[in-house]
Order: C-alpha cells, then structure tokens, then sequence
C-alpha cells in the first residue's frame, strides 16, 4: 500500500486517456477536492477542461479545474481531509490532481513575454508560442530531520512546536532548500537558524511527496553537536529536548516527521 501523499505504484502516466463510465474524477478548486457526503468522488463531470493524468487500476484519471458551487450532495473537501476520507491511493492522486490543477492556474501565461501559455505534446509542461519558454511542474525540494541525542533509553529528540500547529502538538524541524546548497549544508543551516544548535552525522533516511502545495521532502537524522536551544521568532514558539519514553502530542502518522519519530523508535525497540 502506498503512502497517503504518493501517487500508487501502479498507477500508469497516460495522457492519451479518454473519460469511460469508471473514470476517476477530481475535480480540483485551489487545495480542495469535490467529495460526496459518502465520502467518495463523484461519478460523473463535465470533462470539457479536464487534464488527463493517466490509469489506476485499469480506470481512466482526470482533474478538473472547477471554481463553481458544488452540486448538491457533493462538497469541498481540503486536500488534508481526503486523507481520512479516501484509500491512501486516492489521496495520493489526489495530491497530484491538486498539484497540476494549480501549476496550470499559475502558469497560464509566459513569464518572459507574457504571451498566454498552452499545454506542450507529450508531457505535463506548459511552452509558449511566441517565445518558446517552456514550463514545468514546479517540485521544491524540502529537508526535514529529526535531531537526536543520547542512547537507548537515555535519547532525546529536539522537537519544536510552530504558530501553525495544533495546540499541544511538536514536530521535526523543516525548511526549504536554497539555490547552490546540499541537502546536508540545508540540514545544519535550517537548524542553526530555527533553534540556534549545531548538528553532526547527517544521514538521508527517505523522501516523501508533500503536496502542500509542492514540497518533496528529503527525510534526515542529525545527531546533537552543541549549543543551546533558541527559537526563532515568528518561526518557533517552543523547542525542547523529549526523552524517548516521554514524547508530547506528536504530528499524524502519515507525516514525514512522524515517520522520522516511529521508524527511530522501533530501532529502539519502543
């Protein structure tokens, strides 16, 4: 089974599909998703402005940009809920159908000429007709890294709580990836910054899509090098240092850092 924020992988890229009576149709307003009240997507749409993404399972995909009212029975749904809502394979398509619906909202025209842009053949990039720029899907790649120190029973994780969380909940710290940086120069800066420590031994553990609205977070461990912890402000309220067998409310399971945390955990054999 795939994870709630990937696509599956059986799932084929096709973009010669044409609708059947199985299509999968999401129907896509910025970061929402038209659901039923049942939870489902809906069995039918207008496909005049649909985006073709492939098959899953044998059944044709689409998006559809569609910024009018729902129709009755059926409701929007943010992106985060489908993940509760729909099988891990839908949510992950739906991710994607979000993701593309949103780079041709924000790319339909040339940003050296202004010229309006048009779907390019054979691939998901945009191109421009009078200067030839040629656009792509935008993917920012992200770090997120689980600070740790200590052994067995005696590690602490360095947990950090931000003005966007839930009351009560710590997290990994996160950050994007600047132009000319590694992924590891990424780690130690983003550290440095958000809680003011130095980290060392920083190890890739795994990547993850995250289409909020298009991260590709590259998963680490970092292990504790020094100094002592000081929030950034406007980006950090709170970070302390947890033991392992005392952890605080901590993000969702289907979330890069719980993972980080989970996967850690077990090698503890907790």
């Amino acid at each position: 089974m795939s994870r709630p924020t990937e696509r599956p992988a059986d799932f084929v890229d096709d973009l010669s599909v044409v609708p059947t009576p199985d299509t999968l149709w999401f129907v896509v307003n910025r970061d929402k998703v038209l659901l039923t009240s049942a939870g489902t997507l809906p069995s039918t749409f207008d496909p005049q402005h649909a985006l073709p993404l492939g098959r899953y399972a044998g059944r044709p995909v689409f998006a559809v940009p569609f910024d009018g009212k729902a129709p009755e029975g059926i409701e929007w749904v943010s992106l985060r809920q489908c993940f509760g809502l729909l099988t891990d394979e839908l949510s992950g398509l739906a991710g994607l159908a979000v993701q593309l619906v949103e780079f041709g909202r924000t790319h339909q025209f040339c940003g050296v000429c202004g010229t309006p842009t048009a779907p390019a053949s054979g691939g998901r990039s945009r191109a421009c007709p009078k200067c030839g720029q040629t656009v792509y899907p935008r993917v920012a790649p992200a770090v997120i890294m689980l600070i740790w120190r200590g052994q067995g029973t005696d590690t602490e994780f360095l947990l950090a709580h931000g003005p966007r969380q839930a009351a009560g909940m710590f997290t990994t710290l996160a950050g994007f990836v600047e132009p000319s940086e590694t992924l590891e120069a990424a780690v130690r800066r983003e550290v440095l910054e958000e809680v003011g420590v130095r980290v060392q031994n920083v190890h890739y553990q795994f990547s993850q899509p995250w289409p909020f609205p298009h991260s590709l977070m590259l998963a680490f461990r970092a292990e504790y090098a020094g100094g002592e912890i000081v929030p950034q402000a406007g980006e950090i309220e709170e970070a302390h240092w947890f033991s392992v067998l005392n952890l605080p409310q901590l993000p969702p399971a289907f979330t890069a850092s719980r993972r980080l945390i989970d996967e850690y955990l077990r090698e503890l054999k907790l």
